[in-house]
């Protein structure tokens, strides 16, 4: 119910071993960065894709892959791993601990942070990403933001550290661990124009989210559909 071949199909998935003996599907994101680590081969950039003179990559431990363009005015932050025939378009930002895989669209003024894109997934237009898995031929609306901080999320003055993010699911109280987590959206899974998704949103695949509606956390079964109910009143003109 809460693996992650619930939400994602792992057959011939290029990153599987990113999931491989994880309990729960958000602990591919406590792994992240030292996944990426090994990916790399020497200390270098690896880069084997069209990147503009206008991009800006900081940081050594950036891969772009074959076939992958990115576009003048996009900024990279190390460690970033950029599969094939990926597009990272003008004014993206990734922040650093990005990973994507083949065919993935990080657009426009969209940001990424801690996140993992499986094949094909795409954010192309003002999102906002963070600590947060999209799976494969997911698709997030224009304006679309995963929030990952709680608005109820003060540091400990003791201990300097945040609250963990506590999920509900059939009565059952999960404790994820991560101080920050966003969403975990399932193969397929499409939101709307607008939308938002609370921390600790899981989204079954090919669930749909309806434009702007703000999603409570806690899990959404797959092949569901999210839908805002609003009223709405024409008058005449005066």
């Amino acid at each position: 119910m809460l693996r992650a071949s619930d939400f994602f199909d792992l057959d011939q998935l290029e990153h599987a071993a990113l999931f491989e003996d994880t309990e729960y599907v958000w602990d591919a994101l406590k792994r992240l960065s030292s996944y990426i680590d090994s990916l790399f081969t020497g200390a270098g950039r690896e880069i084997h894709g069209d990147v503009s003179p206008g991009a800006e990559l900081i940081g050594e431990r950036i891969y772009i892959g074959q076939g992958t363009v990115v576009e003048s005015g996009a900024t990279i932050h190390a460690p970033a791993w950029i599969g094939q025939r990926c597009e990272v378009r003008q004014g993206a930002y990734l922040r650093g601990n990005v990973l994507s895989d083949h065919g993935c669209v990080m657009g426009h003024t969209s940001e990424f942070k801690n996140a993992i894109l499986l094949a094909d997934a795409k954010a192309a237009h003002f999102a906002y990403v963070g600590d947060s898995i999209l799976g494969r031929d997911s698709n997030i609306g224009a304006g679309t933001k995963l929030s990952n901080l709680t608005v109820v999320s003060e540091k400990d003055r003791a201990t300097g550290k945040r609250p963990t993010i506590h999920i509900r699911v059939e009565g059952k109280d999960y404790d994820t661990g991560l101080a920050k987590l966003g969403a975990i959206v399932g193969d397929g899974a499409q939101t709307g124009c607008n939308s938002v998704t609370n921390p600790g949103c899981l989204i079954g695949p090919r669930t749909l989210i309806y434009a702007n509606v703000s999603v409570p956390k806690g899990r959404y079964p797959g092949n569901s559909m999210v839908k805002l109910r609003q009223t709405l009143e024409t008058v005449p003109r005066r």
